[in-house]
């Protein structure tokens, strides 16, 4: 936002044109994050649930999961 206020004014040689250009981006930004975050508020509402999931790929043997064993010292 610094940088987009200093480059305003520096083009502009005006103050005022400086902070509304620079408060017109920030509106930009902040409306382009809410949209971004409904999008994916959105897909994640419509990304297939984890049984749904298992369906998809039913062909596949399930493997049991194993304990991982810890290294001792057997001294």
């Amino acid at each position: 936002m610094c940088a987009s206020l200093l480059g305003t004014y520096v083009v502009s040689q005006s103050i005022r044109r400086a902070m509304v250009a620079t408060l017109g981006i920030w509106l930009l930004l902040q409306v382009a994050y809410f949209a971004s975050v409904l999008f994916l508020v959105w897909r994640s509402s419509c990304a297939p649930k984890v049984g749904q999931r298992a369906e998809r790929f039913g062909n596949f043997q399930k493997v049991p999961c194993q304990p991982q064993e810890h290294c001792r010292d057997e001294d």
